[in-house]
């Protein structure tokens, strides 16, 4: 079900519960203020997620409210996690969907690395 991404942060959301160690995935990368796993559902060969460890809903709440640390090591962490699962050879893509009308599904910040295959248009029509 699509995400409101004015609503508040929701600790019980299966990112949180990754984040805790309740659910194990298949990392990819961790720093202090990041984790990167993949996808458990891949929608292309290559398909992590890269997400904030910070209770941030969306791109607009970690936009305003996240330290400066944490805005350069989600940044810097996407480029490095592309790199490290060879996403940067052939190209790649970026998706950060925010609220319902996008197609948020997980109340909790979240870039899809999108690669691997040649990818399409950029919206479906």
């Amino acid at each position: 079900m699509p995400v409101d991404s004015s609503q508040p942060y929701d600790d019980q959301n299966i990112f949180a519960k990754i984040l805790r160690g309740e659910i194990m995935c298949n990392k990819v990368y961790e720093d202090e203020h990041v984790l990167a796993f993949h996808d458990i559902a891949p929608l292309a060969p290559v398909h992590v997620l890269v997400i904030p460890k910070g209770a941030y809903v969306s791109w607009d709440d970690f936009s305003r409210d996240a330290s400066d640390a944490e805005l350069t090591a989600l940044s810097r962490a996407v480029g490095e996690v592309a790199r490290l699962v060879g996403a940067d050879a052939q190209g790649y893509r970026l998706l950060a969907n925010t609220g319902k009308r996008s197609g948020q599904e997980v109340a909790h910040l979240h870039v899809h690395i999108f690669g691997g295959q040649p990818l399409g248009p950029m919206l479906a029509k």
